[in-house]
């Protein structure tokens, strides 16, 4: 803020004008936000708020005082929502002072309050995709070290979820960090300085937020926010109780604290009563398949790996065959939290089989849920008082289409069908209030009038008569006028600022007659009323105003019995998910030929002739090929359970890897999988250490990325796990990162046991098949031609024979010199390490490429190797001696 215009934010309140006293008070009480503070048809900003507004909206920027200079820019209060938007994906607060009076009956300055602020993390964006969730979160911790507690807090005010859970011990903080990283919140809430009380330093703090870079925007609150005190008893007066152990908190006091602090910030800025917020989840991660942030990005569940690709990489695209708003989000939040009970996944593949084999039925449970909308945002939008009645005709809508999507359900008979039909509540009853009370084609806005239907309210009725009765009598007397007066041009009419009238033409001026009584003077005309003509008006404005009235007590009322049911309409909201998920499953495993997979609970990784799903999807898409499918044989307690991949770049050992990671994740969320044949012990997490990327900005390398990767892999796999390495050690010199990779291969045998996939361009570690009893060699085939190489992308057992690096550099376009000049010292380096390998196999350790710098020459190597040493005399071991000592000279 510039100081002129600090100063005159700051100066006596005496010297402003009423109007700029409001807008002071109202900033003192919001100051981290830019205020909207409505004047007339418009929302201004003064001061640095303009400022900021006016560069980020590229808006024009004037002065409200010329002579103290006073920035100040505006947007219409009609299309501020637009403006809005921008601001709040910018990451900016916003708060809405507005008018709360009419200025006409107003005595003096117009009141004006702050009615709501908006954050990236409150405001119902309508650009935000039907699939994605807007979710606030809070953070809290509690103690330190060994007894250290981290809550986490999420809520969806589009949709009203809201969970919780809640991490403890030496690694709370680093588990926090990685769910708040996998879930990516759009606002974080904390404890400014202090997270939940404890005193962590500023360097401990902004390390722990330092990974959440995905999050734009970080709100700290005062620290009493975040204590039992306060937070508790907040939890058990929004939800009604008296204990919090049927929320499930039992025990879990930091996760409950973070919830607490949720809702206070919801009261702060004044989200409304909230009654679509009727319930909390607790969740564990250790309750599904987890995956952490790493593995998320790598695999491309949700969001593609690099900013600039399409969605169509993603796996959620490849399976998203979802008809309604729910059971996209349904599908996402599946992808990302697969489930690990057993009971539960065969239910769900038990139910996608019998949808699966029986077409007719399958498609009319999709076709049911055609005119499904979004039940859940609806219900939000209703909850924070931003429905308009079309928002409740299309609640409606979605109401109606309820009954049908029972009755195709009901049609299956598969015990996960059978549970999701009893109790579904098709909210008939709700359908039919709303139909009853709104009329069939309502306005956009309850001010427009004409929202409720004719019979519901008998004042209404008679005063709407009134009003066309009123407009037919006007018409009347113009006709009189006009006989009486002789003056056919003349005209009754009505606008807002002179109300009605009589227009008469200043060629017919001298024919007016005296009772008529001047009102306005144009260029070309003179307007008049009469006693008449203001009962007429006085009668007509009541009655509207008075219909307004009666209408948003109608609609409030409405809304009211609405609200009352929330939480049957979000019990429906969420069978109805699932009924959805559960039909694109079916749907997706008939269309394109998946198979149903042997999930259960040994060891077992199986699938015979696997295809990767995204890539065979975009393969159709684009005509450019056919997947070629794979196999894989993994087993924790009997069979190898490391396998050792090799082979060239861009032969598929990467997405090999993929492929298997993909694979698992839909079979534990319930789907079928494209395979021939897949059997599967249940996993308990996927670790994954694909691709080279760094932190610049943190003084991360992509080496010292990849080691922290790898640390957390080794630290907490289990032999349940599944562990997908590529390209392991490659960020270093070739010795540490040969013996990193050695070594971490052995601990994943030897001391973990989980399923792992490890491909590597390092052929030394093929002889650990001959050491270690449960590790196998695979290879990505080619074809070798005269022209070049041929990439086959399939699989076979055994190392490869070499890694064929330059031929994939000659098909990258490197000049014909590199690529000759590479080929000669590629042979000088393998006669050279020939040796080496027989000797270091000897010794089990790894063998050490030759570097490209070893001062030795291949012939003077080969002519050491070939001396008989028993044979030499000392004088001719002298002379040898001393003619390699000159060749190395020269």
């Amino acid at each position: 803020m510039t100081q002129e215009t600090s100063h005159a934010l700051s100066g006596d309140l005496a010297t402003l004008s009423p109007a700029m006293r409001q807008y002071r008070t109202a900033k003192d009480a919001h100051p981290d936000t830019l205020l909207f503070f409505r004047m007339g048809d418009f929302y201004e900003l003064f001061f640095e708020d303009a400022v900021v507004a006016a560069r980020e909206l590229q808006l024009t920027l004037t002065a409200r005082d010329k002579a103290k200079s006073v920035p100040m820019c505006g947007v219409p209060y009609h299309a501020a929502e637009t403006y809005l938007q921008r601001l709040l994906r910018k990451g900016y607060r916003v708060a809405i002072c507005e008018q709360m009076e009419d200025p006409k009956q107003a005595k003096g300055v117009v009141r004006r309050e702050v009615t709501r602020v908006l954050t990236p993390g409150t405001a119902l964006d309508p650009a935000l995709g039907a699939e994605q969730s807007n979710y606030l979160a809070s953070v809290v911790v509690a103690g330190s070290n060994t007894s250290m507690a981290c809550g986490i807090a999420l809520l969806d005010l589009s949709t009203g979820e809201f969970r919780a859970t809640e991490f403890s011990g030496p690694s709370a903080w680093a588990q926090t960090a990685d769910e708040l990283g996998r879930v990516r919140p759009v606002e974080l809430l904390y404890g400014a300085g202090l997270l939940g009380g404890v005193n962590l330093t500023g360097e401990a703090v902004e390390e722990g937020f330092a990974g959440l870079d995905a999050i734009r925007t970080k709100t700290p609150l005062e620290e009493w926010v975040f204590t039992a005190d306060h937070a508790l008893p907040l939890l058990r007066s929004h939800f009604r109780v008296a204990s919090l152990d049927g929320l499930g908190l039992a025990g879990h006091e930091a996760a409950g604290i973070a919830a607490g602090a949720l809702l206070h910030y919801m009261r702060a800025t004044k989200q409304g009563g909230l009654e679509h917020v009727d319930g909390l989840r607790f969740y564990e991660r250790s309750s599904c398949l987890e995956l952490d942030g790493v593995s998320v990005r790598n695999l491309e569940l949700v969001e593609p790996l690099f900013s600039g690709e399409t969605q169509q990489t993603t796996l959620f695209y490849t399976m998203d065959a979802c008809c309604t708003p729910m059971g996209k989000r349904l599908l996402r939040a599946t992808l990302l939290r697969p489930s690990s009970d057993l009971a539960e996944i065969d239910a769900r593949l038990e139910a996608v089989a019998q949808a699966s084999g029986d077409l007719r039925r399958r498609e009319a449970l999709r076709q049911a849920m055609t005119g499904v909308l979004d039940l859940e945002r609806l219900l939000g939008r209703l909850a924070l008082d931003s429905a308009g009645p079309r928002e409740v005709t299309s609640l409606a809508a979605t109401l109606q289409c309820l009954p049908g999507l029972l009755a195709a359900t009901r049609e299956f008979d598969a015990s996960k069908w059978r549970r999701l039909a009893d109790g579904f509540d098709s909210l008939e009853d709700l359908y039919e209030l709303i139909a009853t009370t709104i009329a069939e084609d309502p306005p956009v806005s309850l001010a427009d009038g004409g929202v409720i239907r004719p019979g519901i309210n008998a004042e209404l009725d008679e005063l709407r008569e009134l009003s066309r009765s009123g407009r037919q009598a006007l018409a009347a007397i113009e006709e009189r006028e006009r006989q009486r007066t002789g003056i056919t041009s003349l005209k009754v009419r009505f606008n807002n600022v002179f109300g009605y009238y009589i227009e008469v033409t200043k060629a017919n001026a001298k024919a007016v007659p005296g009772d008529y009584e001047r009102k306005q003077t144009l260029v070309n005309a003179e307007r008049f009323t009469t006693p008449e003509l203001k009962d007429y008006e006085t009668k007509i404005l009541t009655a509207q105003e008075r219909s307004g009235e009666i209408e948003r007590k109608i609609f409030n009322e409405l809304r009211r019995q609405l609200l009352d049911a929330a939480g049957r309409m979000r019990e429906t909201a969420r069978r109805v998910a699932e009924i959805d998920l559960l039909g694109c499953f079916a749907h997706l495993s008939a269309l394109r030929g998946w198979t149903r997979p042997v999930v259960e609970a040994g060891g077992q990784l199986e699938f015979i002739g696997a295809r990767h799903p995204v890539v065979e999807r975009r393969l159709e898409e684009s005509g450019t090929g056919r997947f070629v499918p794979n196999s894989v044989h993994l087993d924790a307690d009997a069979g190898p359970s490391v396998l050792l991949i090799t082979g060239p770049n861009m032969g598929g050992k990467s997405t090999y890897l993929r492929q298997a990671a993909l694979l698992v994740i839909m079979a534990q969320c319930g789907c079928f999988v494209p395979a021939e044949r897949m059997r599967l012990g249940l996993v308990d997490r996927i670790y994954t250490r694909i691709g080279a990327s760094d932190n610049v900005a943190r003084g991360r390398s992509t080496f010292m990325v990849e080691m922290t990767e790898t640390a957390a892999i080794l630290n907490s796999a289990t032999n349940r796990s599944l562990v997908l390495l590529d390209e392991m050690g490659r960020g270093t010199a070739t010795y540490d990162g040969l013996s990193l990779a050695w070594a971490t291969v052995e601990h994943l045998h030897n001391r973990i046991g989980a399923r792992t996939l490890f491909a590597t361009h390092y052929h030394e570690l093929t002889l650990l098949a001959e050491r270690l009893e449960r590790l196998k060699n695979l290879r990505v085939t080619v074809k070798e031609t005269t022209g070049g190489i041929v990439f086959l992308h399939a699989v076979e057992a055994g190392p490869a024979s070499k890694s064929y690096g330059i031929e994939v550099a000659r098909l990258a376009g490197l000049p014909a010199g590199v690529i000759a000049r590479a080929r000669e010292v590629l042979k000088l380096h393998e006669r050279a390490e020939s040796q080496q390998v027989r000797e270091a196999a000897a010794d089990h350790v790894p063998a050490m490429q030759m570097t490209m710098f070893t001062p030795l020459s291949q012939r003077i190597v080969d002519r050491i190797a070939e001396v008989d040493v028993d044979g030499l005399t000392p004088r001719e071991a002298l002379n040898l001696l001393a003619e390699l000592q000159r060749e190395l000279k020269g």
